[in-house]
């Protein structure tokens, strides 16, 4: 694959987002971090935004702020959504597709990261892979009708960390009953979300249905709460110091390769988005290498088929 940076030395940045008036987009995770970063760029260039997240008067606080700082009259609400309950993912995508009349991308952001302890969801998966992958999973599934009808995007933001536990989806035990780490079960969370927007494109394309775009990025290592709200304390101080070194940037650069894959034209799907500096870690915004373990084609179609039986959600492609 050609990882030429076709924007240039400074990659990728939102000055080439054009006037967002009469788009909507739906975002995941925005009270803080990257999610609220995208929120307020797009917010700046006339979109209309939907958030969901889990915490309805941190959402309050954050419209509060982006209305401080961005103005009244911005398009901005809040849908209460907890993405590792299955029946409060169904719920907010059904008042989702009652507010809006189209969806231009859907941007998961959301996510937990590092749980030191094996946590199992309501649902009876492990947290991680409940919140980050099955909630997601569903969301996507439940809002792709009015995505396909609006010729929009799903955007998935992964993490490098992809790559940094075992190679592959742990289909003898998915809730690490045996063996649990907090890294291997966090790798092995966004390792699915990745696959399964290849997945995606695939199925779309065997459809013919072109229209519907799927894109997998990442945010390098940007500073945001993320580690801080369920890393393990010596998660926490580790990723601290990493906080004062050039191995990490502001959350607002993280969140632009999200907003790139939710808003550049002609974009390549087939791609990997993030940083493109030291270790894909930080720098300018463009394609980069992906490991073929994430397009693993057959471990992909066995994750799909899995998730569709274990959500109970079926995608109408």
């Amino acid at each position: 694959m050609n990882t030429t940076n076709q924007f240039g030395k400074k990659g990728w940045l939102p000055e080439r987002i054009k006037d967002l008036t009469g788009k909507t987009f739906v975002i995941t995770g925005t009270t803080s971090g990257t999610g609220y970063e995208a929120a307020r760029i797009l917010l700046s260039k006339g979109a209309k935004v939907v958030m969901l997240n889990r915490n309805p008067q941190k959402a309050q606080i954050t419209i509060a702020t982006l209305k401080e700082n961005l103005g009244a009259t911005i398009d901005v609400s809040n849908i209460t959504m907890d993405l590792g309950e299955q029946a409060s993912v169904k719920k907010a995508a059904t008042e989702v597709m009652q507010k809006v009349d189209r969806i231009d991308a859907l941007i998961c952001n959301g996510a937990i990261a590092q749980v030191p302890k094996q946590q199992i969801t309501k649902d009876g998966w492990e947290s991680q892979m409940g919140v980050n992958y099955f909630g997601h999973f569903t969301l996507q599934a439940l809002l792709f009708p009015m995505i396909e009808k609006s010729k929009g995007r799903i955007v998935t933001v992964g993490s490098l960390g992809y790559d940094m536990g075992i190679k592959t989806i742990k289909f003898d035990d998915l809730n690490w009953d045996k063996d649990y780490t907090a890294n291997d079960a966090y790798s092995q969370s966004k390792l699915a979300q990745i696959m399964t927007i290849y997945e995606l494109q695939d199925r779309l394309a065997k459809a013919g249905k072109t229209d519907v775009k799927a894109y997998a990025c990442h945010p390098g290592s940007s500073r945001t709460s993320l580690i801080a709200t369920s890393g393990s304390f010596m998660m926490k101080i580790i990723f601290g110091l990493m906080k004062l070194s050039p191995l990490t940037q502001p959350a607002e650069n993280g969140a632009y390769p999200e907003l790139m894959c939710a808003t550049e034209p002609d974009l390549d799907q087939t791609a990997f988005y993030g940083p493109t500096g030291r270790s894909n870690w930080v720098g300018p915004v463009g394609p980069h290498e992906l490991k073929p373990h994430a397009k693993d084609k057959t471990v992909a179609k066995r994750l799909w088929e899995l998730s569709e039986k274990e959500t109970g959600v079926k995608w109408e492609i």
